[in-house]
């Protein structure tokens, strides 16, 4: 068990958790705000923690480099646990920073309008764009260190789309944590499942076509 890198894992995912969602629930800057807290999160961490654990803080960025052959299978249960319990911790901190659960505390749910296929098929779009980027841009080392404002960046613009049809969690951990303290626990399989199979995808494309062989 690597312990640094579980921590790593552990508070980047509560950091994620407790700004993104944070970001969300006090409603300051609107989407926007959002996008650029979950952003700049994923940006900071990259260049902190990116040297111990890689900074997955996100189930469907390990389940993607888990198929991509980058981790085994052990290292990969560790960070999923390290990643739920970060984001846990960091959703039930933010309660009670907040004194309560103001606009949801950021859950991610389907808008109204957004059937559960479709709220699949964004949640499974935007996650592949951003296992992409990490495959892409760190994993193959051809970013070097601009890799972390590339994946931050993708991010943000994943957020801006998705955010008002699903609340672009692209992260199980990021939907689980708000879930449970609010008790908004309807399609959260969704928000596990959807993500994971766009990770998963983005990583059968990049070992299959888009990995350089240098």
């Amino acid at each position: 068990m690597n312990t640094r890198a579980l921590t790593a894992e552990f508070i980047g995912t509560f950091a994620l958790i407790f700004i993104g969602a944070g970001a969300g629930a006090l409603g300051i800057g609107g989407l926007v705000g959002v996008a650029l807290a979950h952003g700049f999160v994923v940006l900071g961490f990259a260049y902190a923690h990116g040297h111990i654990s890689g900074t997955h803080i996100n189930p469907a960025v390990t389940t993607s480099l888990l198929v991509a052959g980058e981790i085994d299978v052990s290292t990969a249960v560790q960070y999923w646990v390290a990643q739920l319990l970060g984001g846990t911790a960091g959703a039930f901190a933010l309660a009670h920073a907040l004194g309560g659960t103001p606009n949801d505390l950021g859950a991610t749910m389907l808008a109204p309008d957004v059937s559960i296929s479709q709220g699949f098929i964004i949640e499974f779009v935007l996650t592949f764009f951003l296992a992409n980027a990490v495959l892409n841009c760190a994993v193959s080392g051809k970013a070097g260190n601009l890799a972390g404002v590339a994946i931050g960046c993708t991010l943000v613009f994943c957020i801006l789309m998705g955010g008002p049809l699903t609340g672009a969690s692209l992260n199980p951990a990021r939907s689980l944590g708000p879930a449970l303290v609010t008790q908004h626990m309807g399609n959260l399989w969704l928000y596990f499942v959807a993500p994971m199979s766009g990770g998963a995808a983005a990583a059968l494309l990049y070992t299959g076509l888009l990995k350089s062989d240098d």
